[in-house]
C-alpha cells in the first residue's frame, strides 16, 4: 500500500516537474510572477518555474504593425478628410508592458487615432496634403510620450491615404485647370514679346539698307505666289519700281 503511495507521489511529482519547463524563443521574453507578484523576466531558452507558486506571461518583442481604420478628420479650415495611418511599435520593457496596461496594442492604436484627429485638426488642408511626413512625426512625438511608460516604444506611423471629399476634389481639379491656363497664357506672352524683340532688330538691320528689303518683299511675293490658286493684288511702291527696272 505504501508503495502504492509513493509511486503516485513520485509520478505526479515528475508531472510538475515537467509542467514547470517552458520554452521562449529568442523573440520572446518572459515575465514570472510568484504568488501573484512580479519577480522576475526569464531570457530565451529552456526555462523553469516553480508549478502551482509561479506562472509566466510571454511577451512577443518583435516590431508589431497596426493599422488604423480610415477615419474622419477635420482640418484648421474645416475641411473633413478620411485618413488611415499604419503604426509600428514593439515592447522595450516586457514587465511594465504587462504590469502598467491591460492590452498595450489596443492602446497603442486609440492613442494614434485620438492623435491624428488632434494634429490634422490643428492644421490647414494644404499643410496636410503637402507635408504628410511632418504629420506623422507629430503624431508619433504624441503618441511615443504616451506609451513610454508602458515599456512601448513607437518605431514609425505612416500616413497611408488621405482621400478628400468629392466637391473639394471637383474644386481642385478646377484650380489645377485654371492655374495650367494662366501658365500657358504666360509662356504664350512671352514667346511673343521675344518674337517681337527679334522682328524688331530685323527691321533696324533691314532699315540699314534699302535693297535688302526689296529682295525680302520680292522672296514674300514668290513666297506667295507658289498656289496657283491664290490672285494677289499688290500696290507696290514708287522705290520698288524703279528697284525693279534697275534689276
Amino acid at each position: 500500500m505504501i508503495g502504492i503511495v509513493v509511486s503516485i507521489l513520485f509520478f505526479i511529482g515528475v508531472i510538475l516537474l515537467f509542467s514547470g519547463i517552458k520554452q521562449l524563443y529568442q523573440y520572446e521574453r518572459g515575465v514570472v510572477f510568484t504568488l501573484g507578484k512580479f519577480s522576475n523576466v526569464r531570457e530565451p531558452g529552456l526555462r523553469w518555474i516553480t508549478p502551482i507558486f509561479q506562472t509566466m506571461r510571454k511577451v512577443d518583442i518583435r516590431i508589431k504593425t497596426a493599422e488604423i481604420p480610415k477615419q474622419e478628420v477635420i482640418t484648421k479650415d474645416n475641411i473633413p478628410l478620411l485618413a488611415n495611418t499604419v503604426v509600428y511599435f514593439r515592447v522595450e520593457k516586457p514587465a511594465e508592458a504587462i504590469i502598467k496596461i491591460e492590452d498595450f496594442e489596443f492602446a497603442v492604436k486609440q492613442y494614434t487615432q485620438a492623435a491624428l484627429r488632434d494634429v490634422v485638426g490643428n492644421s490647414e488642408l494644404d499643410f496636410v496634403l503637402t507635408e504628410r511626413e511632418k504629420i506623422a512625426s507629430s503624431i508619433k512625438t504624441i503618441v511615443d510620450g504616451e506609451t513610454n511608460g508602458w515599456g512601448v516604444d513607437i518605431e514609425s506611423i505612416k500616413i497611408q491615404e488621405i482621400e478628400l471629399p468629392a466637391e473639394m476634389k471637383r474644386a481642385m481639379a478646377k484650380q489645377a485647370e485654371a492655374e495650367r491656363e494662366r501658365r500657358a497664357v504666360i509662356i504664350s506672352a512671352e514667346g511673343e514679346l521675344e518674337a517681337s524683340k527679334n522682328l524688331r532688330k530685323a527691321a533696324e538691320n533691314l532699315s540699314k539698307n534699302p535693297a535688302a528689303i526689296h529682295l525680302r518683299t520680292l522672296q514674300t511675293i514668290r513666297d506667295i505666289a507658289a498656289d496657283p490658286s491664290e490672285k494677289i493684288v499688290l500696290f507696290l511702291p514708287s522705290d520698288v519700281k524703279e528697284f525693279l527696272k534697275k534689276v
